[in-house]
């Protein structure tokens, strides 16, 4: 996997460096709990994904400006942000393997963690001095937050639907990717017409990211960093059941299923639902659908990028989405 990451990064080596460095610098406080809580979010930070994917495409239609840095720091620090709110309303000890900010603190220190790292992703994307990033990035914030609701509603839904399961994660994953590959077009002046067809891959890229995510779930590893059957714990049906029970006649299943979104299913229960799951090929399935995103994904790769330590990278990016092991 290094490798792959290598290859993605080799084109915008400079410019990820000189964002890390700015990211931090945006995170850094005096004293108190706040500083701690600051200095362990930067520590944990992942592998930059939707950074990289904004540098790469701000590189595609131009040259990375400080514009395009602010609106790369203003997008991790909302994901950051929703992130640890995420975790609080799932009620969720562990990120990746690692403590959540509510497990090392509590829920009222970690909203307000997650409030100041909003304000300051505000702060740094206002700092670009394009008023358009700065209304994609709050019409985002207001798209995350409506498909958070959405979720929460559908899991209480009688109706088990995979439309349902697009609309969340279009609204959620998905949105993430997309405005990093518009607000990345954006800060270089792209025509609106490339803004649009870059949305559209950062949001092909976001559908395959999740439900890669997703097929983790029916898998334990302590890589991972979550245990199986989680998501079902927290009461979401994601694609490879959705489609095991919509694809059988099983009205067992669908009554676990049933069980699963409102939160009451048994242990034993989740693990009978995981193994028909499998059994009815429901993660090949969910494999067989990020493939087909995948090749809508090249169509943008083939027509669009044409340098070609830019056309390795960005195909070097899509199969790290799918291939990725955590």
């Amino acid at each position: 996997m290094s490798d792959i990451l290598s290859i993605i990064n080799q084109p915008i080596e400079a410019e990820l460096s000189d964002f890390t460095a700015k990211y931090n610098a945006s995170l850094e406080h005096k004293d108190g709990i706040l500083k701690q809580a600051l200095d362990y979010i930067k520590q944990r930070n992942g592998k930059r994904m939707r950074p990289i994917l904004l540098l790469l495409t701000a590189k595609l239609y131009g040259e990375v400006t400080e514009t395009t840095m602010r609106a790369g720091i203003g997008l991790e620090m909302l994901h950051t942000a929703t992130l640890i709110h995420d975790d609080i309303v799932d009620e969720s000890s562990t990120r990746r393997g690692q403590a959540s900010v509510n497990a090392i603190y509590d829920n009222k220190i970690a909203v307000l963690v997650g409030d100041y790292i909003l304000s300051t992703a505000l702060i740094n994307v206002s700092d670009s001095k394009d008023i358009e990033i700065v209304r994609y990035l709050s019409i985002l914030g207001q798209t995350l937050s409506d498909g958070e609701i959405l979720q929460l509603t559908s899991n209480v839904s009688e109706k088990i639907s995979e439309e349902a399961y697009y609309e969340v994660i279009r609204k959620k994953t998905a949105a993430l990717f997309e405005a990093a590959s518009a607000m990345g077009a954006m800060s270089v002046n792209a025509s609106a017409k490339s803004i649009e067809k870059a949305r559209l891959f950062g949001q092909k890229i976001g559908m395959i990211f999740q439900i890669k995510d997703d097929i983790f779930d029916y898998y334990n590893s302590e890589e991972i960093g979550k245990p199986t059957g989680n998501d079902m714990l927290e009461g979401k049906l994601t694609l490879p059941a959705i489609y095991a029970v919509l694809s059988s006649d099983n009205s067992e299943m669908k009554q676990i299923a049933m069980s699963v979104k409102s939160r009451k299913a048994s242990d034993a229960e989740i693990a009978r639902l995981i193994a028909f799951t499998k059994e009815q090929g429901g993660i090949k399935y969910a494999e067989e659908k990020m493939m087909e995103i995948r090749e809508e994904a090249m169509e943008f790769i083939n027509n669009e990028v044409h340098d070609p330590s830019l056309k390795s990278a960005f195909i070097a990016y899509l199969d790290y989405v799918i291939e990725r092991n955590k």
